[in-house]
């Protein structure tokens, strides 16, 4: 097998992987609060990045203490917002608002790391607006009572900005920091930030929601794994339009295992939020190659 097929492999398995994450998160999402399910998953994974910083003989705590500090607390928030909202939408509905996060971080790195945009970000963003509008449906577009609940529907976009500004953080950390101290970093800030909340609302796991938590932690491992092993070696342009992935198999098997059903606006909204971050992420990545 080629370098590519296995990097397309790798991707594949990872948008499977993160998708059956989100199913065990819906599964949740019912009883348990929502900081009680990011804080087993940030548990779950601070064991396992400990034990490879260990073996590497590393020192979790890094050079840019300010800079991991707001990535763990970026991604932390992003993780609540996009749990709380696979938790009160449907799935399909949910990963999709939360791809909007390509034209945030273009954005954000133009702010934050003075990046140039592509002429073609300008398209991107009133493109990936308009399909928002249409996956949410708001009464105001004239279908009142067939759309998401909005509520939940800005939570979803409030958490892939704060995605957004978790991956800019990451670029920009890239460059002095190992990406095990990165990794390690996220669930050291998401342990405190939810712990008080579940020592006030916690509720105990039934024998099978003590699985689905298990299954949150390992899959979004196995993906985090698989990702990283696909963008190693595929360009960054061909990996992020098989990531995309993931979002078929959340739509999948929100019809599959939750009856979810997707009516024709839905379906072209997604279509347009996942072609303008398609753009955003390949007009950035044309800026940098120019930029280099």
């Amino acid at each position: 097998m080629g370098n590519a097929q296995k990097g397309t492999r790798a991707l594949v398995l990872s948008g499977l992987a993160f998708s059956l994450m989100t199913v065990c998160v819906k599964q949740l999402g019912g009883r348990l609060p929502v900081e009680e399910i990011v804080l087993a998953r940030a548990v779950i994974s601070l064991a396992i990045t400990s034990v490879a910083i260990r073996r590497l003989g590393l020192s979790p705590w890094g050079q840019d203490k300010a800079g991991l500090l707001l990535r763990g607390t970026a991604g932390t928030v992003a993780l609540l917002c996009f749990f709380y909202a696979i938790a009160a939408l449907p799935l399909g509905a949910a990963t999709v608002l939360q791809y909007t996060y390509p034209t945030f971080t273009a954005a954000a790195a133009a702010l934050v790391l003075k990046e140039r945009l592509g002429r073609l970000i300008v398209l991107a963003l009133p493109l990936g607006w308009i399909g928002v509008v249409m996956v949410v449906q708001p009464a105001w577009v004239g279908q009142a009572g067939s759309g998401l609940p909005m509520g939940p529907a800005l939570v979803a976009v409030v958490g892939a900005f704060f995605t957004a500004i978790a991956y800019v953080c990451v670029r920009r950390l890239s460059v002095t920091e190992h990406p095990l101290v990165i990794i390690f970093f996220f669930p050291f800030i998401s342990i405190p930030v939810t712990l008080p909340g579940v020592l006030n609302r916690g509720v105990m796991p039934t024998g099978m929601e003590w699985a689905w938590l298990l299954g949150v932690g390992v899959l979004t491992q196995l993906g985090q794994i698989w990702v990283t092993e696909g963008l190693r070696r595929l360009p960054a342009g061909q990996a992020t339009t098989i990531n995309y992935v993931q979002v078929v198999f959340a739509a999948l098997w929100g019809w599959l295992w939750f009856s979810e059903q997707v009516n024709e606006t839905t379906f072209w909204g997604g279509i347009l939020i996942l072609g303008a971050s398609l753009i955003s992420a390949k007009s950035r990545q044309t800026s940098l190659a120019e930029e280099s």
